[in-house]
């Protein structure tokens, strides 16, 4: 009889201890919650790209390079008081090409024409010079396009760290807040992803005077962080 009773003991031994094994762990795991945090910064840039291009056009494809050789030194010399405070300054680029233009009569044959240019682009760090510049680029003839994208801040790599910093804490705060209606505690980071980059977006555009075609206002621009992260819920 006795031996017969040790088989059952084992049994309920082997059930006791499967029991055991499937709920240690379920109790060991903690609970999770994945949120998104956000932020951004706000600034007005200090800084623009600009480029300008003086072009001539001529029969001839050494008249139209002389007349763009004679722009050149217009705004060398008018940019002068200016020069040591242009960055990255380069104007060596230079093309020429022939296009032909269309016969104004029909029985007249299509003409060529040269055309020559040179291209001019620097960077400035004082904003104060950018309509001293236009000016002189409007007064020798030279073409440009002043666009939002040119300007842009000289310590924005600082800024999208903040942007990102408030994007994390953002993150904590909702996982704090979330933990609490849960009567319990946001406890650490199993993943976190950043999401995207951290491009700068214009608030406005650029405004500039319609009669002397000067710029009034930069405007503000943004830079944008998100996260989304993981945490364990104690």
């Amino acid at each position: 009889m006795i031996g017969w009773n040790r088989k059952p003991r084992s049994n309920r031994k082997s059930r006791l201890l499967l029991t055991l094994a499937l709920t240690v762990p379920a109790m060991a795991i903690a609970g999770e919650v994945t949120l998104t945090g956000e932020g951004s910064v706000r600034y007005e840039p200090d800084s623009a790209r600009l480029q300008f291009t003086a072009s001539a056009e001529h029969e001839l494809p050494q008249k139209a390079t002389e007349r763009v050789a004679a722009l050149m030194e217009q705004w060398r010399e008018g940019i002068t008081e200016y020069r040591d405070q242009l960055n990255d300054y380069a104007d060596a680029s230079v093309n020429l090409y022939t296009r032909t233009l269309p016969a104004s009569e029909r029985d007249e044959e299509p003409r060529k024409q040269a055309v020559a240019s040179q291209t001019i682009s620097f960077s400035i760090s004082d904003l104060t010079l950018l309509n001293p510049l236009l000016q002189k680029a409007q007064a020798v003839g030279l073409d440009y396009h002043l666009g939002p994208h040119q300007f842009f801040h000289s310590d924005e790599t600082v800024m999208e760290q903040e942007a990102l910093a408030r994007a994390i804490a953002d993150a904590q705060a909702r996982c704090r807040f979330v933990a609490s209606q849960l009567d319990q505690t946001c406890g650490d980071v199993v993943t976190i992803n950043i999401n995207g980059g951290h491009r700068p977006v214009p608030m406005m555009m650029a405004e500039a005077k319609s009669m002397s075609d000067t710029v009034s206002s930069v405007g503000e621009r943004e830079i944008q962080a998100s996260v989304s992260a993981t945490f364990e819920l104690d």
